[in-house]
């Protein structure tokens, strides 16, 4: 028996640019969530690879890639609530103008 599918809300890419953007106008909380996403694909994929294994038992590494995906798709949800409370533009996954004046402001760096 083979684990189940990991959905996919937000590619490799959009999570980069999610991290990067963030970054940028120092609004690290999307960015956070975004980063334990990218590990929580890395323990499935492990898990994965643990199952196929002949030498191990299946049973534990079905039990933690299961715990991954619950985890991933609640992760997913928070972070897709977060950036549209926020106002992000969900199809560049920019951050709004007014939030990133409002950082750049509090960091010293407006106008």
């Amino acid at each position: 028996m083979s684990l189940e599918v990991m959905e996919k809300r937000f590619s490799e890419q959009q999570l980069e640019q999610i991290i990067e953007e963030a970054m940028v106008y120092m609004c690290a909380c999307p960015a956070q969530v975004a980063v334990q996403l990218r590990k929580l694909r890395e323990l499935y994929s492990y898990q994965q690879n643990c199952e196929t294994d002949p030498g191990n038992d299946p049973a534990p590494h079905r039990e933690i890639a299961r715990a991954a995906i619950e985890a991933h798709t609640l992760m997913e949800n928070c972070l897709s609530r977060v950036l549209e409370i926020e106002g992000w533009d969900m199809a560049t996954l920019r951050m709004p103008e007014g939030l990133r004046r409002k950082r750049a402001e509090a960091f010293g760096l407006g106008d």
